[in-house]
Order: C-alpha cells, then sequence, then structure tokens
C-alpha cells in the first residue's frame, strides 16, 4: 500500500485549496451515494495535521496522508494521485499493491 501523487497534482491543490507551506491534506474514506475504491464509500480530503499517518508523502512543501485509521479503505491497494489538465481536475487511481499480489504458480 502506497500513496502516489504528482507533482501537477500537488500543485494544483496548493492553488485550489489556497495550501501555505507546512499545511498537510488528509485523503480519507467518506461516506458516498456515488462508488469509489468500495461500494457507499468515496474519497474525501481534509486540510489537517497528521496525527498516526500511515502513509505519508511530502511534495512541494505540503504533507500528503492517509491515516492508520482509514488504511482499511485502501488495503490490497496502492492509491495514485494525478492531474487531468484536460479537466483541470484530480483523478484518483486505484493499482493493486503488487506485494499483495501473489502467484500459484508450481
Amino acid at each position: 500500500m502506497k500513496l502516489r501523487i504528482s507533482n501537477d497534482a500537488a500543485k494544483w491543490y496548493i492553488k485550489e485549496l489556497e495550501l501555505q507551506q507546512g499545511n498537510a491534506l488528509r485523503f480519507f474514506p467518506r461516506y458516498s451515494s456515488g462508488g469509489g475504491l468500495h461500494p457507499g464509500f468515496s474519497l474525501g480530503i481534509s486540510v489537517e495535521e497528521p496525527d498516526r499517518p500511515l502513509l505519508k508523502e511530502e511534495l512541494e512543501g505540503i504533507i500528503f496522508f492517509v491515516e492508520e485509521q482509514d488504511g482499511w479503505y485502501l488495503s490490497g491497494y496502492d492509491l495514485v494521485v494525478r492531474y487531468l489538465e484536460s479537466q483541470d481536475d484530480i483523478e484518483y487511481i486505484y493499482e493493486e499493491d503488487q506485494k499483495n499480489t501473489t502467484s500459484n504458480a508450481g
């Protein structure tokens, strides 16, 4: 399980949320009628300081993180966050965690 954020995505968050050097942005699961990785949940964001980060990446002076209690949402997956220039928006991609992929070749 990893958190991977593109530099362009980090810059988009800084612009849209008016983030300052040293701010932190949390990714967390929230109830939703839409679907994300799990039915009934989608990914939310909040500008707040990390308490017990499970995943953390610093880009452009901003700390992006997922708290330990939210790890269940990404279990078995990497979260890839990238900027879509054509839509001036963010895209969340859930890639299977290659460490958790097992082979029964024998």
